[in-house]
């Protein structure tokens, strides 16, 4: 029986039958795998011998090509695992197991390099590439969170439960100006949407408790006439304003400054959700209920989030064009996140900011009435 489905694998599976076919052919290997080949025969370089099993006497071991293959096509396709399982001809338990361990070297091999948390150089090396590319001095990344639909787990009551609902786990990240993930946090409860989703994060507690490691204060770019300022992360209306958290003015009919402030701001902000498009586009598991234990779930988001950056990296990154389209259909925006409890100093650091908009940070294409 055992060599029966070893010869059904060899001869009909879609590892052996197709993949030498795809290594000729550049464009369809990119869209089976969502990788290029060199970016394939990479990745595999660095978890081949984290994924590779030992024979036995009973049995041959899947290779590690083989097993990163299924992997790979579970998060492209987000099929399930018996979908997968009847594609490359082996058990469903088999798919099972090898999905998770895969993931899991996957962020292990890959997140010193490309998701490492950012030092305070790094920080400032952030900040000086909104500065260049989005004209927002001071900025060390753009904030959002979405949640990742997920089908609802046994004997959890409302715990997953959204505000739209449905059940999810959430997704925050932090994105710097070329639209690499530099901080994630995955796995909040979806109930959570509508507080407690920034403050039960590592990254919240940490930007609360000063522990993040920003650059001190500085001025902003031809304002040494005003006082220096912190360095801050952009978000939308769903987050708390705070000191180096900044969010839009609330209201349709502001003053020019205030408009302008938030021009700015949706600008550099708009990055976060670029990336979220790159991110759901790339791996198309994101538009499926994802039908596995949210463990596994927190894994698969893991993955792909530092594949993302590794694909980035390299000289072969997707486009970003009309990203944040591709969002619409499958990782949904956060609630509120956190009650908004306007502290003092976080007025005055958005009022400086405010006014170095339409002064000395005033760019042409902005609203000029």
């Amino acid at each position: 029986m055992v060599g029966h489905r070893l010869l059904r694998r060899t001869q009909l599976g879609e590892f052996h039958q197709l993949l030498q076919e795809l290594r000729l052919d550049d464009g369809r290997f990119q869209r089976y795998f969502r990788l290029s080949r060199c970016q394939f025969d990479d990745l595999l370089s660095r978890v081949g011998g984290r994924i590779s099993l030992q024979n036995t006497n009973y049995r041959r071991s899947i290779p590690p090509a083989e097993r990163l293959s299924i992997c790979l096509r579970y998060l492209a396709t987000g099929d399930s695992f018996r979908t997968i399982a009847s594609s490359f001809r082996v058990g469903v338990s088999t798919v099972c197991k090898i999905v998770p361990d895969v993931v899991t070297a996957i962020w292990d091999c890959l997140v010193e390099e490309f998701m490492a948390v950012p030092s305070t150089d790094e920080w400032r090396s952030i900040a000086e590439g909104f500065e260049e590319r989005w004209n927002f001095p001071l900025c060390c990344g753009a904030l959002d969170g979405k949640h990742v639909l997920i089908k609802a787990p046994p004997n959890t009551g409302s715990q997953f439960h959204n505000y739209k609902g449905t059940f999810s786990l959430v997704l925050l990240a932090v994105v710097d100006a070329r639209y690499c993930f530099r901080v994630t946090d995955v796995g909040g409860y979806g109930r959570t949407s509508d507080g407690g989703t920034l403050a039960n994060s590592a990254f919240g507690q940490a930007l609360r408790g000063g522990t993040l490691h920003l650059p001190p204060d500085r001025h902003l770019p031809g304002a040494d006439h005003r006082e220096p300022q912190p360095h801050v992360f952009v978000a939308d209306e769903a987050f708390p304003f705070r000191k180096n958290l900044m969010r839009p003015f609330p209201g349709r009919t502001l003053p020019r400054e205030r408009r302008v402030f938030n021009y700015c701001l949706s600008r550099a902000r708009l990055v976060v959700e670029n990336t979220f498009g790159i991110l759901s586009s790339q791996w198309r598991m994101y538009h499926r209920l994802m039908e596995v234990q949210p463990d596994v779930v927190e894994r698969c988001v893991k993955a792909t989030c530092v594949l993302h950056n590794f694909m980035r990296r390299s000289a072969e990154a997707p486009a970003v064009r009309g990203a944040v389209q591709a969002t619409e259909d499958s990782l949904q925006s956060l609630g509120r996140v956190a009650a908004n409890n306007s502290a003092r100093e976080a007025i005055r650091v958005r009022d400086s900011f405010m006014a170095y908009f339409s002064a000395e940070g005033a760019v042409p294409w902005q609203p000029t009435e």
